[in-house]
C-alpha cells in the first residue's frame, strides 16, 4: 500500500488526531483561490525577522525587566532566552524548509501530531500574534507621545497613550492593515526602510552609551532575592514553578534570572513569524533557514550589547520601566539623544506591528484553507495575492483591542502562547522523521532527537517560570478554542470531508515547484 493511501486511511480513522499529509498541504498552495505570490528572498526574510524581533523588547522591556525582576543579571536572562529560541529555531528551520506552507507551527503540527493539536497550536499562535500586535501598538503610541513632546507637540490626554481610547494606536494599526492588504512585497519595501532606521538607532545607543557606563552600576550583578510581598507581588504574580514546589515567591536573585528569561522572551518573538511566510518565499529550502537563524543571531548580539549599556548607565533600580532607553539618556543629560531614540522607537515598533499583523493573517489563512475556519474567509485577492478579507478582519480587531484594552501585562500572555507552540513544534521533529523518512529535507536539526527534546524542555521550563495568573488566563483562552473546535471545526475540516491527498513537490531542489507537471515528486 502506498504512503499516500495509508495517510488517507489514517486521517479518516484517527478522529481528532487525524493527520494531514505533507502532500495535501503543499497541493492546496496551488489552488487558485488560495494561492499566495512567491516574492520573498533570503534578505527579505532576514529583514522581516529583524523587523519584528527588535522592537518592544529592546526599547521598553529591557529596562522594565532589569528594574523589576533581575537587575544587571538581565543580560544572563537574554542569553538563556536566546539559547531556548535558538534550539527552537533549528526545529522551525527544518519544518519550514521541508513544508513551505503558510501557517508556521500550526501547519507543521497538523502533519505530525494531528488535527486537534494543530488547532490548539493555531489558537496559541493567534493569542501570540493578536495580543502581541496590540501590546506593541500601545508601546508605539507611548513613544510617539515622547517623540512629539520633544518637538513641542502634545497629544490630548483624552486620546493619548494610557487613555480609555488610544487613538494613535488605532490609526497605526488601521494604516498598516491597508498596507499589508496591498501586497507582501510592498509591505517588505516599507519594512526594509524602517528596519534600517531602527538598526541605526540601536547601534547609536550602543556606541553613544558606552561613554556613560559606570562599572559601579553592575554591582551587585545579581541583586539579592526579595520576597514577592516586599516587591509588591503575590503568589499569583510569582513564577508558577515556585508556587508548585512550595518555594517562597521571590524576585531578583538566581530565580529572578530565570523569571527574567521568560519575560524577555517576548523580545525574541519574531523569528517564528518568518515561518508563517514560507509559502511566499522564492526559494524556501535555502532562504527560510537563513532568515530564521540569521535574524535570531543578529538580534541576540544587539540585545546583549544594549542591555550591558543601559544597566551600566544607571543603577538597575533607577531605570525607567517605560521608554527606558530614551529616559536613560535624559538622565545623563543627553536630551537630544533621547529625541533620536524616540524617533527610532517609533519607526522600530511600526515594523513589529506590521510583521505581527502579517503573521496573524497567514495563520488564519492556513486554518481557513483547511476549512477549520470558514473557507470563504481565506480566499486571496487575484490582484494583490493577499488574503484581503482576513487582513481587514484581523487588522480591525487588533486596532480596537489596542485602542480600548489596558494591556500592561499581556506580554506574558503572548509569551505563554509562543512557548507552547515552541514545545510542540520541537516534539514534532522526531515524530515527522519517524513517520515520513522519505521526505526530502534541505535542512536538518543536528543531534535528533536530543536537540528537539532539549528545545521542548527549555521552552516548557520557561512556561513554568511565568506567573500563575498568566496560566489561568491561558487556560481560559484555550477552553474558548476547544468550544469552537468541537462545535464547528471538527466536522467541517478538509480531513473530515475526506478530501484526497496528492503527491508533493521535492522542495529540497531549487526552482519553481507545482503539483504535477514536470515538477519532481515523491514516489
Amino acid at each position: 500500500m502506498s504512503t499516500d493511501s495509508r495517510t488517507k486511511q489514517r486521517s479518516r480513522a484517527d478522529g481528532i488526531f487525524r493527520t494531514k499529509s505533507i502532500e495535501s498541504s503543499i497541493a492546496e498552495t496551488t489552488e487558485a483561490e488560495y494561492q499566495l505570490k512567491k516574492r520573498l528572498s533570503a534578505l527579505d526574510l532576514t529583514v522581516f525577522g529583524i523587523g519584528v524581533i527588535i522592537g518592544a523588547g529592546i526599547f521598553t522591556l529591557t529596562g522594565r525587566a532589569a528594574a523589576t525582576v533581575a537587575g544587571p543579571a538581565i543580560v544572563i536572562s537574554f542569553v538563556i532566552a536566546a539559547v531556548a529560541c535558538g534550539l527552537a529555531a533549528l526545529c522551525y528551520a527544518e519544518f519550514a524548509s521541508t513544508v513551505p506552507v503558510s501557517g508556521s507551527a500550526y501547519t507543521f503540527s497538523y502533519a505530525t501530531l494531528g488535527e486537534f493539536v494543530a488547532w490548539i497550536i493555531g489558537w496559541d499562535l493567534l493569542l501570540e500574534l493578536l495580543l502581541g500586535a496590540s501590546v506593541v501598538a500601545q508601546g508605539w503610541s507611548a513613544y510617539l507621545g515622547v517623540f512629539l513632546g520633544k518637538l513641542g507637540i502634545s497629544i490630548p490626554e483624552s486620546i493619548a497613550y494610557g487613555s480609555s481610547f488610544d487613538v494613535p494606536a488605532l490609526i497605526l494599526v488601521l494604516g498598516l492593515t491597508v498596507l499589508v492588504s496591498i501586497g507582501i512585497k510592498e509591505s517588505m519595501r516599507v519594512n526594509i526602510v524602517l528596519v534600517a532606521i531602527k538598526l541605526f538607532v540601536v547601534l547609536f545607543v550602543i556606541i553613544a552609551g558606552i561613554g556613560f557606563i559606570n562599572s559601579a552600576n553592575y554591582s551587585p550583578f545579581i541583586p539579592p532575592a526579595q520576597a514577592a510581598a516586599e516587591s509588591g507581588g503575590s503568589v499569583w504574580t510569582a513564577p508558577l514553578i515556585q508556587t508548585l514546589f512550595g518555594i517562597a515567591p521571590t524576585t531578583f536573585g538566581v530565580m529572578g534570572i530565570f523569571a527574567g528569561a521568560s519575560l524577555v522572551f517576548f523580545a525574541y518573538i519574531g523569528f517564528d513569524v518568518v515561518a508563517t511566510t514560507a509559502e511566499e518565499a522564492k526559494n524556501p529550502q535555502r532562504d527560510l533557514p537563513i532568515g530564521i537563524v540569521g535574524s535570531l543571531i543578529i538580534c541576540t548580539i544587539l540585545y546583549v550589547a544594549v542591555t550591558l549599556v543601559i544597566t551600566g548607565m544607571l543603577p538597575y533600580d533607577k531605570i525607567s520601566t517605560t521608554a527606558s532607553l530614551a529616559t536613560a539618556f535624559e538622565t545623563v543629560g543627553k536630551g537630544g539623544y533621547a529625541t533620536l531614540i524616540s524617533a527610532g522607537a517609533v519607526a522600530g515598533l511600526t515594523t513589529v506591528v506590521m510583521t505581527l499583523l502579517i503573521g496573524a493573517t497567514r495563520v488564519v489563512f492556513a486554518m481557513s484553507r483547511d476549512w477549520l475556519l470558514p473557507a470563504s474567509l481565506g480566499t486571496t485577492n487575484p490582484k494583490t495575492g493577499t488574503p484581503v478579507k482576513i487582513t481587514v478582519v484581523i487588522g480591525t480587531l487588533v486596532a480596537f483591542v489596542a485602542a480600548l484594552t489596558p494591556v500592561g501585562k499581556l506580554e506574558e500572555m503572548v509569551n505563554i502562547g509562543t512557548l507552547a507552540a515552541f514545545t510542540l513544534v520541537s516534539l514534532a521533529i522526531p515524530v515527522l522523521r519517524r513517520r515520513r523518512p522519505d521526505l526530502k529535507r534541505s535542512f536538518k536539526v543536528p543531534g535528533n532527537p536530543f536537540i528537539p527534546w532539549l528545545a521542548a524542555a527549555a521552552a516548557f521550563y520557561l512556561m513554568l517560570t511565568l506567573p500563575a495568573e498568566t496560566w489561568v488566563r491561558f487556560i481560559i483562552w484555550m477552553l474558548i478554542g476547544l468550544v469552537i473546535y468541537f462545535l464547528y471545526s471538527k466536522n467541517h475540516s478538509r480531513l473530515a470531508k475526506g478530501v484526497d491527498d496528492v503527491p508533493a513537490p521535492d522542495f529540497s531542489r531549487p526552482g519553481t515547484h507545482v503539483t504535477g507537471g514536470d515538477s519532481p515528486v515523491h514516489e
